[in-house]
């Protein structure tokens, strides 16, 4: 993978984990706007997350890589992103968009995270759909769970 430099969210967490990973998938936006990209095709998508919290577990992590490569690559490699659940409505909300697939990304790990006794928070997910074009999801505090 190429070293990438992205966008720093800002924070006041003592510890903050950045995890790069990829996966390709096919997708196609079930919209007439859409223009080609109605049609189905395929991405190598590649995926930073960010991760802040105060507290380690009981292992001296926030979280392992390996729990987050599985939550992201582990779900979404070498699928048809319309035939997932999230993205199976006939809502723009849930069409697998990369700004819905970043925001749908930020949940699931952030549902994750929610289990977890320390309590880190997923503060930023980027996903880079070609080389060119990437979309930043940031929640607002609002967003998590307290």
């Amino acid at each position: 993978m190429i070293q990438q430099f992205y966008p720093q969210v800002q924070h006041d967490f003592r510890y903050e984990l950045n995890k790069d990973m990829n996966f390709a998938a096919a997708h196609f936006i079930p919209h007439e706007q859409a223009g080609v990209c109605k049609d189905i095709h395929g991405h190598t998508y590649f995926v930073n997350i960010t991760i802040g919290g105060d507290e380690l577990n009981d292992s001296g992590f926030l979280i392992n890589f390996k729990s987050l490569k599985d939550a992201v690559h582990g779900r979404y490699d070498h699928t048809l992103l319309n035939q997932l659940d999230e993205f199976k409505q006939q809502d723009p909300h849930h069409f697998p968009t990369t700004e819905v697939v970043a925001r749908t990304i930020w949940q699931n790990i952030q549902n994750l995270l929610d289990t977890l006794s320390n309590q880190p928070k997923c503060l930023q997910v980027i996903v880079r759909e070609t080389p060119t074009s990437y979309v930043v999801y940031r929640p607002k505090a609002g967003d998590f769970r307290d």
